[in-house]
């Protein structure tokens, strides 16, 4: 079901337990080849490939394209809330969602600047909700399943989702090859070692100066369809674990 499609009478009259999912993602700089509406047009896509399969279970927000993406501004080609300002923004739809009878309440997110503060806003609703013990708040941004396309692809260079990376361009290239520029002689810029096993605070513009971040030239629109099919096939299982939960245990 599509929130945005249907009446408020009909959203009224809705069993409490229907998850509700709120797709996010962004508007940012995809380096010098994907469009800055990449991380929601995969998204998007993943969505609307899932909704097919899934059927009148679930109800989907309208995705949420302005993301947390400050680490982006020095490029351009980017609109960002600040992350108190996101924070907020994640905060207020929980207190809608849960304002209006909704008990599981989900949020797939589809940027990588996105991950942190979806993860503090939910877990503030739920001490904001402590009395509540019939809740479920969760969060998942889509390459956090635990997928591996180099088992049907050996030719896959990367193992985890980089910036306008071989993933994100095959990606865009199975969905609109239109809005793909020169790829294929880009040089490859991996991720490094930020002082691992601590995390470094860092901005795009620290770790690479076009932009990317991975090995886009090696992208192609079949390694594309088949990261948009696990993903998605991914998701679903997910969701219907959620709409199978008991209502009250930990595990789902």
């Amino acid at each position: 079901m599509n929130f945005a499609e249907l009446t408020a009478a009909k959203i009224r009259s809705l069993a409490h337990d229907t998850p509700i999912v709120f797709p996010v993602a962004a508007i940012e700089q995809h380096g010098p080849h994907l469009p800055v509406w990449t991380d929601s047009l995969i998204l998007g896509t993943i969505i609307e490939r899932t909704q097919q399969v899934i059927g009148e279970q679930v109800i989907f927000a309208p995705l949420m394209w302005l993301g947390n993406s400050h680490h982006h501004l020095d490029f351009g080609g980017t609109l960002s809330a600040a992350p108190r300002t996101y924070l907020d923004m994640i905060n207020d739809l929980v207190d809608n969602a849960i304002s209006q009878g909704f008990r599981r309440i989900v949020f797939i997110n589809g940027h990588g600047g996105n991950d942190v503060p979806l993860k503090q806003a939910t877990f503030e609703a739920r001490q904001r909700y402590s009395a509540r013990h019939d809740l479920l708040l969760l969060m998942q941004t889509y390459w956090g399943f635990e997928v591996e396309p180099w088992g049907s692809r050996p030719d896959m260079v990367q193992r985890d989702m980089g910036h306008a990376c071989e993933w994100e361009t095959s990606m865009i290239l199975a969905i609109r090859p239109d809005l793909v520029g020169d790829f294929a002689k880009l040089q490859p810029i991996e991720p490094g070692n930020p002082f691992r096993p601590g995390h470094r605070a860092w901005k795009t513009a620290d770790r690479s100066h076009p932009g990317y971040i991975g090995s886009p030239h090696v992208a192609d629109e079949a390694k594309g369809q088949l990261l948009l099919s696990l993903y998605t096939a991914a998701l679903v299982d997910w969701l219907r674990r959620i709409v199978a939960w008991d209502g009250h245990s930990w595990d789902g």
